[in-house]
């Protein structure tokens, strides 16, 4: 494991700094090497049982007979799958928030408030010492993986950006701090790299996003940025802001060293080339990460360009089949099919359940990937558990909808970073139903509107075979209907919600039609829909 004692000397001069990424890029080779002769499937065996005896004194290791499991068979037979809601309910929510030896020994320094995604309600996911651990690993091998495809590419020279949530993290009753996860990871960046990022610590206590944005957008002027991380709306505002601060017309033009864009939460494909075009250089590259308040579970391998899950950062992985849940999201059986990294199947849509020294246990987090490669673990997110459509049989997923908006975009000259979908029910129930599409264009939108919903409608006939059949004839269902959101229309949308900035993102589907139709109408009100 990468100690960074050796980065506390080295954070003065250029040459120092030279030197500095020098030893990184020697880590660089020495871990991707251990990761590609790493057997995932006995080191995620002998992760899980490391996991279970630390945890066995807990009263959540007590109630589950922890003692007694000696492989991954004994603890599938004594742990059942459980979400969030369950673990508040039945563990967390009476002893909160001291949660002190109650999933996990010890006192709990940390709460994530996730937006919650898949409930509509905020969740208050535990953050460990351990954890905390866990997370700046897999920080470590990510630029590991980036450095070791990428030699040349200096990191050390300049500044990493990470453009998160605010480290003023609201006090618990018994001292704990609460907030966005991004928050208490920049809050807990070691102090020998703290040189080598950007923003400084005060800095990162502002907590109004518009003005934060707008502050570091002038205050990284005269900063060498090489890198930069965040979720890919707000990084593009803050591209904005720059540009609007200097004049330039290319970030290229700002930061000349910018080698490296980390991006994560949403999917990347509507935001690529807007990103090519806003940056203005060929020598950037990009790099997906997949973080979650309850451990972070891969992060891309560029020699592959897909994401890689890494067996070693204390997170014990499970996956079920997606076909295993019924049209609500949920679970068919109360003893689903749960395979591990040793015997997953290539090419098949699960869902992620993760066990982790958090303290959450066969903790099914709502996401669904599919394995592209077992050896090494690659794979490619695909959407949540509850977010997809099916409101009249067609079973669209996410992965298939951000293609088919990417594919119209581009097919139509246009770039459409931000978009909602969900179905629209006909008051007479003899008619067919359609889906709305709620598209911001940036910087404007196509020229004719009707000829991008055929070529998305054409796309997702493609992709999907339940899609196309329920579009032949109109019988069951009509041609997607396209309105477009004015620039930034997203963005206030969510900040009336209370969910700007961070790692809050739009949702991008829902099966009800509710969420669909009170955005349709809010845009409305606000004079926001083309």
């Amino acid at each position: 494991m990468l100690s960074t004692g050796f980065l506390a000397p080295l954070t003065g001069s250029r040459t120092v700094r030279k030197a500095a990424d020098a030893l990184l890029l020697r880590y660089a080779h020495h871990r991707v090497a251990q990761l590609d002769h790493m057997d995932a499937g006995q080191v995620q065996h002998e992760t899980l049982l490391r996991l279970v005896h630390t945890a066995r004194g807990t009263k959540f290791g007590r109630d589950h007979d922890f003692v007694r499991i000696s492989s991954v068979a004994d603890y599938q037979a004594r742990v059942n799958v459980h979400d969030y809601e369950w673990f508040w309910t039945e563990y967390w929510k009476d002893a909160y928030p001291k949660l002190d030896d109650i999933t996990w020994p010890g006192k709990v320094p940390y709460y994530a408030l996730s937006s919650g995604t898949t409930s509509g309600t905020t969740k208050y996911v535990p953050v460990t010492r351990e954890m905390v651990a866990s997370n700046k690993k897999a920080a470590f091998t990510t630029t590991a993986l980036f450095r070791h495809a990428n030699p040349k590419a200096k990191m050390l020279t300049g500044k990493f950006f990470f453009l998160g949530g605010s480290t003023d993290l609201r006090k618990q009753a018994d001292g704990s701090l609460a907030g966005d996860l991004s928050g208490i990871a920049g809050r807990e960046v070691l102090g020998a790299i703290r040189p080598y990022t950007f923003p400084p610590a005060d800095e990162m206590l502002m907590s109004d996003w518009r003005e934060k944005v707008r502050h570091f957008a002038v205050s990284s002027l005269h900063e060498s940025i090489t890198a930069i991380s965040g979720v890919p709306a707000w990084i593009m505002v803050l591209f904005d802001r720059l540009k609007e601060a200097t004049g330039k017309s290319t970030v290229a033009e700002v930061w000349p060293d910018l080698r490296l864009v980390v991006h994560g939460g949403t999917s990347f494909a509507p935001f690529r080339d807007l990103f090519t075009e806003t940056i203005g250089s060929d020598l950037v590259k990009y790099c997906e990460v997949y973080p979650c308040s309850e451990g972070f579970v891969a992060t891309e391998d560029p020699r592959h360009q897909l994401l890689r899950i890494v067996p070693d950062h204390g997170i014990f992985f499970e996956f079920i089949p997606f076909k295993e849940f019924g049209d609500d999201g949920k679970l068919k059986s109360a003893h689903p099919t749960r395979h591990t990294l040793a015997n997953v199947e290539v090419g098949v849509q699960y869902a992620v359940v993760i066990t982790s020294c958090a303290g959450v246990w066969s903790y099914l987090v709502g996401d669904t990937i599919k394995f592209v490669s077992r050896n090494p673990p690659l794979i490619k997110f695909t959407g949540r558990t509850k977010f997809y459509l099916s409101a009249f049989g067609e079973h669209l997923i996410a992965e298939e909808v951000d293609k088919a908006v990417t594919h119209a975009a581009q097919v139509c000259g246009v770039k459409a970073p931000e978009h909602h979908v969900g179905p629209v029910f006909p008051s007479d129930p003899k008619q067919p139903g359609h889906h709305l599409y709620l598209i911001e264009f940036v910087p404007r939108g196509p020229s004719d509107l009707t000829r991008f919903a055929r070529e998305l409608d054409a796309e997702l006939d493609r992709l999907n075979e339940d899609y196309a059949a329920h579009r032949v004839g109109d019988l069951t269902m009509l041609m997607p209907v396209v309105k477009v959101v004015k620039p930034g229309g997203f963005a206030r949308w969510m900040e009336q919600r209370g969910k700007l900035g961070g790692q809050n993102k739009v949702p991008t589907m829902d099966n009800t039609g509710t969420m669909t139709r009170d955005m349709a109408a809010w845009f409305e009100a606000n004079g926001l829909l083309n």
